[in-house]
């Protein structure tokens, strides 16, 4: 189960990361006056595979006797996480304008603060 507890933590850090790629390149679609392309869908898929597959994990390790430090804080930030990029979705009605580039660049920001949230209420290494 060690091994699980290090793949869950490095699964958050790689979610921060890319979030923040997310954030950095949605705001910058954003300001240039650019819309959402394929590659940039493709990768918000990805974001939310890192963090379904790290939720999977963190599943497994709470049914296997390991709880977080901070209990349902880190489950809810957790929901949050796995729900926010299909939520803004069903928001923007899966639109690719401008707009919601700037949408999803915030977004990315934001769930890059919830992954460091989540962070601080994670089990202790």
């Amino acid at each position: 189960m060690e091994v699980l507890r290090i793949v869950h933590d490095r699964l958050e850090i790689a979610f921060m990361l890319f979030m923040i790629v997310i954030g950095v390149w949605g705001c910058g679609l954003f300001f240039s006056n650019r819309q959402i392309g394929g590659d940039f869908w493709g990768a918000l898929v990805i974001g939310e595979g890192l963090v379904l597959v790290e939720a999977i994990v963190g599943i497994i390790l709470y049914i296997a006797g390991y709880r977080p430090v901070r209990g349902w804080f880190h489950i809810l930030y957790g929901v949050v996480a796995l729900v926010s990029i299909p939520g803004a979705f069903a928001f923007t009605r899966g639109r690719d304008q401008r707009f919601e580039a700037l949408i999803y660049g915030l977004l990315g920001f934001f769930l890059m603060g919830i992954a460091m949230r989540t962070r601080s209420t994670a089990l202790s290494f």
